[in-house]
């Protein structure tokens, strides 16, 4: 069992400034989990109090069912892959992955059976002779990969891979580090603030701000039930557009009145408590579109259509306020000039003003 406990963890340095005020946590054995969130908000803090390179000030943080906040690094069963791959240049490959379980005695004839099936899984067989600094960046980060891997090891934990590598090679190796834990089928806990990396590898993402969690969920229900203001933003690209208004109420219904415009919500929200109240409006680019027929619209001011391939990003502005359409491509918009813009109402999302929570979507 690999599970990974957090109970009321508090990480605070000696200067006095606590970074995790009060974690909790559970991470399931064998899931794949992702630590999201801007620069400075605790994500790789918590890898590192997973792997011991950090202490636990206050809290219990267990593996399995075993209490580790005084275990050492080395006891824990784990195995880290770090930014910058951290392979020895003066080894070869070989030996750089072979390197732990040389430490550990392990027989020469074992140790060369794990790395020569760890370089097979990841296609690094022919490299074994060479040395890091004749490799490209997505072969040291596969050596780093396989580093871990030969120490089977219950948890991988994984501190932004990626981001020394170009966006090719970034693609290229989400894939191979989604097969990588299917056919390991251990748990994985993997830090990034590529959100793109999170939606496309992760089985629940983890959204971290000020050292706190805002929420815990799989990729499709952050993205389309958002519990507050700031996971909405940082989940989508371009991310969600925000309008603030007024909520009202006439015979037919709620809307949202915003500067001189009105935008009705649909008839499933019934969001009462909330009426005359200042409310956000999130509706997300793709859920915006061109109107052609004069239909329930608002018009918006172009400032630049950026060609995107088979999509255009419309940005505009609408009642003094910046928002962003993603159009077909197909279609043809100017700079400058106003046009009208339909929005998928059963995709809108309406939070509280003041505290930025979800009131309904």
């Amino acid at each position: 069992m690999a599970t990974i406990t957090f109970k009321n963890v508090v990480k605070t340095y000696e200067d006095g400034v606590t970074v995790i005020p009060d974690l909790n946590l559970e991470i399931k054995d064998k899931e794949f989990i992702i630590l999201v969130g801007p620069s400075g908000c605790g994500k790789s803090t918590t890898l590192r109090m997973i792997a011991g390179l950090e202490e636990v000030s206050k809290g219990e943080l267990y593996i399995g069912d075993r209490l580790v906040n005084k275990v050492a690094p080395k006891d824990r069963d784990i195995a880290m892959v770090f930014q910058s791959y951290a392979l020895y240049p003066h080894m070869t490959v070989y030996k750089n992955m072979a390197f732990g379980l040389t430490l550990r005695k392990v027989p020469k004839k074992v140790i060369d059976e794990k790395v020569r099936a760890a370089a097979k899984i990841l296609d690094i067989e022919k490299y074994l002779n060479r040395k890091p600094k004749a490799l490209s960046g997505g072969q040291r980060q596969r050596v780093a990969l396989g580093r871990a891997m030969v120490r089977d090891p219950a948890v991988f934990l994984l501190d932004e891979p990626l981001s020394n590598l170009d966006a090719k090679l970034r693609t290229e190796m989400r894939s191979q580090i989604t097969k990588l834990h299917q056919r390991l089928q251990t748990t994985f806990v993997y830090v990034t603030h590529d959100q793109t990396e999170a939606m496309t590898m992760a089985d629940r993402i983890v959204v971290m701000k000020d050292g706190i969690i805002n929420q815990v969920d799989t990729p499709q229900e952050l993205y389309n039930h958002p519990c507050n203001v700031f996971v909405a933003g940082f989940i989508g690209s371009p991310q969600m557009n925000f309008l603030e208004g007024r909520l009202k109420k006439d015979e037919k219904g709620y809307f949202v009145k915003i500067g001189y415009s009105i935008i009705r919500l649909p008839e499933r929200m019934k969001p009462s408590a909330y009426e005359e109240e200042r409310v956000i409006l999130g509706i997300r680019p793709e859920d915006l579109n061109l109107d052609k027929n004069n239909g329930d619209s608002i018009e918006v001011k172009v400032e630049l259509a950026e060609m995107m391939g088979s999509e255009i990003y419309v940005y505009s502005t609408f009642e003094g306020k910046k928002i962003i359409a993603r159009i077909d491509s197909s279609e043809k918009i100017e700079n400058g000039e106003n046009i009208r813009l339909t929005l998928d109402t059963q995709k809108l999302h309406i939070f509280n003003a003041q505290t930025e929570e979800l009131i309904c979507d």
